[in-house]
């Protein structure tokens, strides 16, 4: 198959992109430390760091008109961000502008915020230059104090997972009525709060992330559930138990999200991509 020119300059570059950062990540790693909040400055940065903490801690109730399901950030990116291997944002001031397949292209960092917007909130994004981005920013960039630009963080997204491991849902329906359901509920539902909005999120259904969010990837799922997953007994389930229950409940009913026909425009789609 012949690849019209104007492709072939934008696809080399992303294929020399792509493997170029396995080298990166090896050799220019540093240690994942989260900064004291006693070293939160006063004045107007210090409270944008602690708006930008609450913005994506309190992301429902704080941004209604952004959010699209029953999620806060923190849902996904546990403890404020803080916990390696839940999606931390620690570093990510560092790392970005960043080449991402997805989009295949180079994105900022607030592309990247509005992604998670629109696709795991199943909301709307935020202007980049709004108070509430700068916020989020500003606590994004307190997380990273001290990491050197260009470089990743150890611990960064997600702990990788074998994805030659091949599922099986079935089994995966019975773990996930065995260690998930006491918190995200049988049908996925989650946990109600009686003040409002979740104690424990929901996992499918229209409160939800929707199709196009990572989290909606078996693999990707996977990984999460393997470190993170029952909350407070991360590890103790294994790789394939992880896989299967991924399995289950991604495939779940949950909202769909037109704009991901786009995804991957220069190619290498994942194969558990919705």
């Amino acid at each position: 198959m012949r690849i019209p020119l104007k492709m072939a300059v934008p696809l080399a570059l992303a294929l020399a992109l792509a493997a170029a950062l396995p080298a990166r990540a090896a050799q220019d790693q540093v240690p994942f430390v989260v900064p004291d909040p006693a070293s939160v400055p006063k004045g107007a940065v210090g409270e944008a760091i602690l708006r930008g903490k609450a913005l994506l801690s309190d992301t429902r109730k704080l941004l209604p008109g952004n959010v699209g399901n029953g999620l806060n950030c923190t849902n996904c990116h546990l403890n404020g961000g803080t916990v390696p291997y839940a999606s931390p944002w620690v570093g990510l001031t560092a790392a970005f502008p960043e080449y991402r397949a997805r989009s295949g292209k180079v994105i900022s960092l607030q592309e990247r915020v509005n992604d998670c917007f629109q696709r795991s909130m199943n909301g709307k994004p935020l202007a980049p230059d709004s108070g509430e981005m700068n916020d989020i920013l500003a606590y994004m960039k307190w997380l990273s104090t001290g990491v050197p630009v260009g470089h990743d963080v150890a611990g960064r997204g997600f702990e990788k997972i074998d994805t030659a491991l091949v599922p099986d849902s079935k089994h995966g329906a019975a773990l996930y009525a065995a260690q998930c359901a006491s918190c995200h509920g049988a049908e996925g539902q989650g946990m109600p709060n009686p003040a409002g909005g979740y104690v424990f999120p929901p996992v499918w259904g229209k409160d939800a992330f929707n199709v196009g969010a990572g989290m909606a990837r078996l693999y990707t799922a996977a990984a999460f559930v393997k470190h993170n997953m029952p909350l407070g007994q991360g590890g103790t389930l294994s790789a394939q138990d992880a896989v299967d229950v991924a399995a289950y409940f991604t495939q779940q009913p949950r909202p769909d999200y037109a704009a991901r026909a786009k995804d991957w425009p220069l190619g290498g789609k994942p194969k558990d991509a919705r």
